[in-house]
């Protein structure tokens, strides 16, 4: 069989990093949505079984192997599966109930830097700088100023936890899969199927003990919809885009998206409810994405020479 990778012709790279921005921002409205009717774990099961399926067959069809092979492997899908799939978006949609879409997607945009972070604890090859530990307190910091903890118009706290842990959750199920051998001959197509398809079973086991009765749901169309456009925008189509910049730009400049993200769930919030993000969510934005620049201060560092010496050539 043979492996073929997705393409999207000759369309700008800003352009699509911009359109994967935009579909996964607009995902945090899409998730508020539809657990106003359906019950949030099981939402979350029922869009990454279905998810899965989908990314399956697109591995069988454009890749050389469907399936992990060996213990290694398996582990390496159901790494990602539990933490990247099943506790981070369980604990998002949980937190979604109380916290809105854009702030729920400014404490998300979190995770590059706890990704710093665990990566310094877990990698013994990986340290942080004091520059970067600043960053890690600023991005902190951020969150704190989001919270407005002891205001009148502070964010429920549980909530916020809840969006928090999911954040740091994304980043640990990175930091632990890089840690893990045997995946490299693992297709990622094939890779993010089962973790989708592992994650989604942890979410129907984590729906069974919060006692969620997925077949007394009454859908409603707003909520079907929300599933189709999470399932088949922002699963599979967010899936090929990403590929598609991971191939072109790499793994570090994909992270920039998560600061995008915020500006699309904002400006969707706004034009389906009105709602309007608060002067201090937006301060607290700007110091977790200040921490960020801190944290890959020597990527920019190195990426603005290099800018720098092409100009002159």
């Amino acid at each position: 069989m043979s492996f073929r990778r997705p393409t999207m012709g000759e369309t700008p790279t800003t352009v699509l990093f911009l359109l994967l921005a935009a579909i996964w921002g607009s995902s945090f409205v899409a998730i508020k949505i539809g657990i106003a009717d359906v019950p949030a774990l099981s939402f979350a099961a029922i869009r990454y079984s279905i998810a899965g399926l989908i990314v399956l067959a697109y591995a069988a069809h454009t890749t050389d192997r469907w399936r992990p092979r060996g213990r290694r492997e398996w582990v390496l899908a159901a790494t990602v599966g539990l933490f990247v799939i099943g506790i981070y978006h369980g604990a998002l949609y949980l937190g979604e109930h109380d916290v809105s879409a854009p702030i729920a997607a400014i404490v998300i945009s979190l995770a590059p830097i706890l990704t710093a972070g665990f990566a310094s604890k877990l990698h013994e090859n990986v340290t942080i700088d004091g520059t970067q530990a600043a960053g890690l307190l600023a991005g902190l910091a951020g969150v704190v100023i989001v919270a407005n903890p002891g205001s009148a118009g502070s964010v429920d706290l549980g909530g916020l936890l809840l969006v928090f842990l999911a954040a740091a959750s994304f980043a640990l199920g990175g930091v632990l899969t890089g840690k893990l051998p045997g995946g490299g001959g693992l297709p990622v197509e094939t890779m993010e199927a089962w973790a989708m398809l592992i994650g989604s079973l942890a979410l129907w086991v984590g729906a069974a003990v919060r006692g969620e009765n997925v077949t007394a749901v009454h859908w409603t169309p707003a909520a079907l919809a929300s599933l189709a456009y999470l399932t088949l925008v922002c699963g599979a189509g967010g899936f090929l885009l990403y590929f598609v910049l991971l191939e072109r730009a790499g793994a570090t400049e994909i992270n920039l998206v998560s600061y995008l993200e915020p500006i699309g769930a904002s400006v969707v919030a706004w034009a389906l409810f009105g709602d309007v993000v608060s002067p201090r969510a937006l301060a607290g934005f700007a110091v977790i994405f200040a921490g960020f620049a801190l944290v890959k201060h020597r990527y920019i560092g190195a990426a603005v020479r290099n800018t720098t010496d092409d100009a002159e050539l």
